[in-house]
């Protein structure tokens, strides 16, 4: 039998039924179940928009665009460190050491300007350095020596804490000196006005640096080897992708988006603290952000649009919590059970992926 003997005898016969896979949809949970696989992003995204509409309705204020302004100008800092958090999550590892980062990194632009003369620009280079190093770090203990994420961060994040303290003498740089002398390391804090409303470069910042790594991950050869690793890192082995490689450059990356997060703070926060909240707090908060947003714990599913908007929806139930007069404390409430539900849904999909 010649080659054309054999397609025209198997074209439209059983070797074309063999490769047909027939899409079923189970009723309303699996059309449901379909959509969450396919746009993880959805869940946080109706959540976001119902609480929006209720806190609007609880506090007509709430739908001001000054309002909405300063809620992204308080999630600047998380959203930074959710992109961190999130690019390591999706690789199937987590980085408990994001906040220290950010703080050491601060220190160190605010240190070297004012104990060691260098200059602000300079200064603010050696911090983004130093940050990308810290990540590389926590990959290569990760790929080459092989410890497990949660405990070779939990370790730097110690270890990183302790080197602000011991580096910056517990000394703080006050906003008067900032301003007289490196006004160029509160940058990011200078505002400008659209709408009515004051923004800060931050907001911008964090929007474009959201836009750039969802593309990343989406549209290029590497965004597709984070997921592969996150997915089955044996499988990616097997196609050829260099694992240890690309997670030490995740890691690496995510250390660099620290220590941007890092000079971000010094301009939210008019100074340079080696105390800052963001040492112990940022961790917590950027892993909350990317939970919420629909990232999976396990890796290889999730966006970093879905962070954002976990992101947003922490904010604007602290803000909108705050303007109905509730107690601080219902947030924390409101926060955990979205965790948990986010976890849930996440556990569910792989389920019946299964």
């Amino acid at each position: 039998m010649t080659d054309s003997d054999y397609e025209q005898n198997t074209r439209g016969g059983k070797a074309d039924s063999l490769a047909e896979f027939e899409q079923e949809h189970t009723g309303i949970f699996g059309r449901l179940h379909s959509a969450l696989h396919s746009h993880p992003a959805i869940v946080p995204l109706l959540v976001l928009v119902v609480a929006v509409i209720v806190f609007g309705f609880l506090n007509p204020n709430f739908w001001r665009v000054s309002t909405l302004s300063v809620i992204f100008q308080q999630i600047g800092i998380v959203g930074i460190l959710g992109i961190a958090q999130g690019l390591i999550i999706l690789t199937a590892g987590i980085d408990l050491s994001v906040g220290a980062m950010a703080v050491l990194s601060s220190v160190l632009m605010g240190q070297l300007t004012f104990r060691y003369g260098v200059p602000p620009t300079a200064a603010i280079a050696l911090g983004l350095m130093a940050g990308t190093l810290m990540g590389a770090l926590n990959g290569i203990l990760v790929a080459k020596l092989r410890i497990p994420p949660f405990i070779t961060t939990l370790g730097t994040w110690q270890i990183f804490l302790a080197t602000n303290y011991i580096f910056s003498a517990n000394e703080t740089i006050r906003n008067q000196d900032l301003q007289a002398e490196a006004p160029s390391l509160l940058f990011w804090g200078s505002r400008f006005e659209i709408f009515g409303a004051r923004v800060t470069f931050a907001v911008v910042l964090l929007l474009v640096l959201v836009a750039v790594v969802a593309y990343i991950l989406r549209a290029t050869a590497w965004g597709r080897h984070v997921y592969a690793i996150g997915d089955d890192l044996e499988a990616a082995q097997l196609a050829g992708v260099n694992t240890s490689k690309q997670i030490i450059q995740v890691y690496a990356l995510a250390g660099f988006f620290c220590a941007i997060a890092g000079w971000v703070m010094i301009g939210r926060f008019g100074s340079v603290s080696p105390s800052a909240s963001t040492g112990v707090l940022g961790n917590i908060q950027a892993i909350t952000a990317v939970v919420i947003g629909g990232i999976s714990l396990f890796g290889g599913r999730g966006t970093i649009v879905g962070m954002f908007l976990g992101a947003l929806i922490v904010g604007v139930f602290e803000m909108g919590l705050r303007m109905a007069g509730a107690d601080a404390q219902w947030t924390y409430l409101l926060i955990g059970a979205l965790i948990i539900a986010a976890v849930a849904v996440d556990q569910w999909i792989r389920k019946v992926s299964a």
